[in-house]
């Protein structure tokens, strides 16, 4: 079964205004899917995770794009960035629009190789798994409270959300539902560090490596503290920053920046980490059932975890831009996410009750006394129905994101 992503009609768009597009994100979200089914009859399709064709691509890239003349495209093209200097060449020479499609995990070190060669020629776009809505089928669009209308959006109890958390994201478990979970994730876990970690790093101990996955993904939801990790994994506080930065450059998690200003002197500067597939994050932490994992000691951090991915994801499958932070001072009040558009912030707290109430927002007057714009809230809960819980903030059921 195929989902429709939200980023297709967008991807058509884009290929009609640039020469070559990039479609970059974690492994196995659907980059070459999306593609495949959009793609037109004639676009040749070519993958680099065959060896014998990476080794041409790397070895004699021009004779590589003329066994593969445009239209094409080019999957995992970060095995090969000695293409992209002769993907220039042809671009300058023959001008024409959507010429190449690539899709690339490892987005820091692509991104770099790519500005290099295509500034200016390349239209970049982010997959990341799939969101709620296009689990759903759905439209999807940028979350904002103010936007938000009744609709037919299907609600989520707390037995269903965590049924979801646990699942997770990637593509295949859903186009596949016989497929077992664990299976999955353990041979994604295998791939991801036996083929990206080799890449991207010398991780010369891979068990370490493993116990710094299964540590940190048991920190998603909180501020991330690395003496911490590195003193439960047992390597230096140096080694635990560069294998955050790894996460980070694979697109496994997202560091939410602390929001302070000149007058927010006790406001806490420290990130907090997310995991943005919860499924991968509650494998590595081994929870095997919902039941366990909605009642278990990362109840709340994970189902927080799950909403600020899917509002992030409802920008970046949406092509749509936006800051995204979160705000806690010394005394420990908090706000859990803060949107920023135009100069207008969008406090969202996020709450495992059905019973939503106005004590639940009241960190959000803290806005007014930084001096910042503010448009309206959100208290994100397990409550059925879209309602106001007052003037300044909308009461909004976890079915409703993206």
């Amino acid at each position: 079964m195929y989902f429709k992503r939200s980023l297709s009609d967008i991807v058509v768009k884009t290929s009609e205004t640039f020469p070559v597009i990039l479609i970059t994100g974690p492994r196995q979200v659907g980059k070459s899917t999306l593609l495949e089914q959009i793609k037109e009859d004639n676009r040749v399709y070519v993958t680099l995770d065959d060896p014998q064709i990476r080794h041409l691509a790397q070895t004699d890239p021009a004779l590589f794009l003329q066994t593969y003349q445009p239209p094409v495209l080019i999957d995992e093209v970060q095995y090969a960035p000695q293409l992209f200097s002769h993907i220039k060449m042809l671009v300058d020479k023959q001008k024409q629009k959507g010429m190449f499609w690539l899709t690339g995990s490892q987005p820091f070190q692509l991104m770099e190789k790519v500005s290099e060669s295509l500034a200016g020629r390349v239209g970049i776009l982010e997959l990341q798994g799939l969101s709620q809505s296009e689990k759903n089928q759905t439209e999807g669009m940028p979350f904002l409270p103010d936007t938000l209308t009744q609709n037919n959006r299907k609600p989520y109890n707390v037995n269903s959300i965590y049924n979801i958390i646990l699942k997770g994201s990637f593509p295949e478990l859903y186009a596949t539902p016989q497929l077992n979970r664990n299976t999955f994730y353990g041979s994604y876990l295998k791939t991801y560090i036996e083929r990206d970690i080799r890449q991207l790093t010398n991780v010369q101990d891979e068990r370490l490596f493993l116990t710094f996955l299964k540590v940190t993904a048991a920190r998603t939801g909180q501020l991330l503290n690395y003496a911490d990790i590195a003193k439960d994994v047992g390597v230096t506080e140096m080694t635990i920053k560069a294998w955050v930065s790894l996460l980070i450059t694979s697109g496994l998690v997202y560091l939410l920046q602390p929001y302070h200003n000149n007058m927010t002197s006790r406001a806490i500067k420290t990130p907090k980490l997310h995991f943005m597939d919860t499924g991968f994050c509650a494998y590595l932490c081994g929870w095997t059932s919902a039941e366990t994992l909605s009642v278990g000691a990362m109840s709340g951090a994970i189902l927080e975890s799950y909403v600020v991915s899917e509002i992030i994801k409802s920008y970046i499958h949406n092509n749509e831009q936006a800051q995204f932070y979160f705000y806690r001072d010394k005394e420990k009040q908090e706000i859990d996410l803060l949107i920023e558009r135009g100069n207008v912030y969008y406090p969202i707290e996020i709450k495992r009750t059905a019973t939503p109430k106005e004590d639940d927002v009241k960190t959000f007057r803290l806005l007014q006394k930084m001096g910042l714009t503010t448009g309206k809230g959100a208290l994100v809960c397990l409550y059925e129905n879209l309602l106001p819980l007052n003037r300044e903030v909308q009461i909004v059921p976890i079915g409703y994101l993206g």
